[in-house]
Formats: structure tokens, C-alpha cells, sequence
């Protein structure tokens, strides 16, 4: 009787498989620095373009001599030293705190639609700064970054408390639905505030369109304390948000402080978009697409998550603030507006993404 022998199986690799291994090796240690490094010096030619680049262009050679050979009396130097590098700074600034910001949230509430404009967040720190000018008459920077971090701080809180209060608690779905509602009736209030007074009106229409334009480095000076201190506790809490993305009793397992956890990402939260906010106005979308786009490229260690939101957020930041100098000559748009459509089709194809639940 004839035997047959099967054939020996021989390894088939499949594109998805290829794929995964493509991934992995861009998600290794080494890669993930590597490409850490490289978006740093993306980030510094950016700077470099956003120097030279407006209504005025100015010739390279002239913003590196507005360093090595500052003229007064040139018109060049001074566009570059009064102008273009004070909003190039606040850019950066403002978008390492939103995008450390934006994944702080994603990662605390594991919830992939949040930011602090969907949490409502930049609603109460606006609302704050209406109030702020409305009743107490500030009209400093300094009085906008009290009000902005107390209106942050009061809204995180009552967010939090209302998306826990069903039998499940706080999670993802409910945390949305209270940030939507409160960032509603926030926006409302803030409407009602601004048809009362019209003078309040004129102080704050320029400031909540969002822009890094017409701020010196004075107000970049008096924000940065806030920033440093967010930023480093930002960037320390990775090892404790990859506790928390494995769900509150592994974390508590694994030996995480879940509650500590917490409440020093909060405050890391408010410090960063409170100084943000007050800075530059509502600036929307930063802090809810950059994330993404970090974790599509390092995996979910929240390390290199946060690391590299802090280095992807500033490159759309300036990328935007470009772009509004350039697009409507011979006025421009603010940087809020531009993120707004940038970041609005991104948003878009999130929400019809499926296995939203968590990050």
C-alpha cells in the first residue's frame, strides 16, 4: 500500500505579519529614540522657516545675523527679534503643554476622545477669564493665568464628578458625556457674560480666537514656571499610566497608587493647559490628535507616548502658525483657526473608528 507523504510546511509570511514586523522594529527602543531625535531637529528647522517666513519674508542669512550681528536700525532684525521669534517660542510652548495635556487625559480617564477641549477644560479656564475681566477688571496676563489654572481646576474636578457618578464610575463614555454637557453650559455662560458687557467683549474676542501672535517674552517668562513644573510631572508619570491603562485593580496589583496617580496628573493637567490657555487662548484639537498620532508611532508605552506628544504638538503648532501668515495675504489667521481645520477631518475619522473604548 503507497504511503504519501505531506508535505512539509514551509514558513509563509503574510503582509500583515511583515507588517507587525516592520512595526516592531520601528517600535524598538532604539528606533523610538532615534525618531525622537530626528523630530527635535524637525522641529528646530520648523522654528528656523517660522523665523523667516510671513508677510515680510525675511532672507535666512538675515534671521541667523539678527542673532550674530543685531542691527537696530534694520527692519529685518527687528521683525525677527520683536515679531517672529516671541510667537515662535509661545508656539512651541503652548503646544508641548496641550499635547502633553491631551495624552495625560487619554490616559487617565482611557479614554481616547479626550482632551481638554472635549473635557471642557479650556471652556472653564475661558469662562474664568471672562469672569476675571467682567467683574474684577484684569487685564493683565498674569490676572488670565490665576483665573485661567482656578476655571481648569474647578472644571476637571466637576467633570470627573459627574462622569462617576453611575454604578460603573468614571468611564470613558460617561467622562465624554459630562464634558460635553459642561462644556455647553460653560460656553453659555460665557455667551450670556460677553452679551452683557461689551467691553469685556473687546478684551476677550482677541484673545479666545487662540493665537501665539502679539505675545512678547514677557508673557512667555511669566507662563513658564507654570509649563516647567507640568511638563516634568507630565513626563514622570508614564510608568504610572501604563498601570492605569490595564484597569484600576491590576494597577493596584502591580503596586500603582491609583488615587495618588491621579491627582498628580490632574494637577499636572491644569498647570499645563491653565498656563496655555491664559497664554494663548483656546487653541482646540492639539491636544486630542497629537496624542494618536504618538501612539501610532511608539505603541501604548505612555514613556514615549508623552515623549513624543511633547515634540509632535509644537511641530503642528508652528506648522499652523505658518501656514496662517501665508494662506490670506496680506492679513493672516490665527494659529486657532487653522488647528481647528487641520485637526476637525482627523477628529472625524476617530469618532468613526471602531474600539474607541479604550486607549
Amino acid at each position: 500500500m503507497a504511503t504519501t507523504t505531506a508535505p512539509r510546511a514551509t514558513p509563509v509570511v503574510t503582509s500583515a505579519g511583515a507588517v507587525a514586523g516592520r512595526a516592531g522594529v520601528l517600535r524598538r527602543p532604539t528606533g523610538r529614540l532615534l525618531g525622537l531625535l530626528g523630530a527635535l531637529v524637525f522641529l528646530g528647522l520648523l522654528a528656523l522657516v517660522s523665523l523667516a517666513v510671513g508677510s515680510r519674508p525675511v532672507a535666512l542669512v538675515d534671521v541667523v545675523q539678527s542673532f550674530t550681528a543685531f542691527d537696530p536700525t534694520s527692519e529685518e532684525h527687528l521683525v525677527v527679534r520683536s515679531l517672529r521669534v516671541p510667537r515662535t517660542v509661545m508656539a512651541v510652548m503652548v503646544g508641548v503643554a496641550l499635547g502633553l495635556a491631551g495624552a495625560l487625559m487619554q490616559g487617565l480617564t482611557r479614554n481616547p476622545l479626550a482632551d481638554p477641549g472635549i473635557l471642557g477644560v479650556s471652556a472653564g479656564a475661558a469662562l474664568a477669564v471672562v469672569l476675571a475681566i467682567f467683574v474684577l477688571g484684569v487685564g493683565s496676563l498674569t490676572g488670565y493665568v490665576w483665573a485661567a489654572f482656578a476655571g481648569a481646576a474647578v472644571t476637571s474636578v466637576a467633570v470627573y464628578l459627574l462622569g462617576a457618578t453611575g454604578r460603573d464610575g468614571a468611564t470613558p463614555v460617561t467622562l465624554a458625556l459630562a464634558g460635553a454637557a459642561v462644556t455647553a453650559f460653560l460656553t453659555s455662560l460665557t455667551t450670556a457674560v460677553l452679551l452683557l458687557d461689551v467691553a469685556t467683549l473687546d478684551v476677550y474676542r482677541f484673545w479666545a480666537v487662540g493665537s501665539v501672535a502679539g505675545r512678547d517674552l514677557t508673557v512667555a517668562a511669566q507662563v513658564a514656571p507654570f509649563l516647567l513644573v507640568g511638563t516634568v510631572v507630565a513626563l514622570a508619570s508614564g510608568r504610572s499610566l501604563n498601570a492605569l491603562s490595564m484597569g484600576d485593580d491590576v494597577a493596584r496589583s502591580l503596586g500603582a497608587r491609583v488615587g495618588l496617580t491621579r491627582v498628580v496628573a490632574a494637577v499636572a493637567v491644569v498647570l499645563l493647559v491653565g498656563g496655555a490657555t491664559a497664554a494663548a487662548g483656546p487653541i482646540a484639537f492639539v491636544g486630542l490628535t497629537v496624542p494618536h498620532v504618538a501612539r501610532a508611532i511608539t505603541g501604548p508605552d505612555y514613556r514615549w507616548v508623552l515623549a513624543w506628544s511633547a515634540v509632535l504638538a509644537p511641530v503642528l503648532l508652528v506648522v499652523a502658525d505658518v501656514l496662517g501668515r501665508v494662506v490670506a495675504p496680506p492679513g493672516e489667521l490665527q494659529v486657532g483657526l487653522v488647528t481647528a481645520v487641520i485637526g476637525a477631518p482627523f477628529f472625524i475619522a476617530l469618532v468613526r473608528r471602531r474600539g474607541l473604548a479604550q486607549v
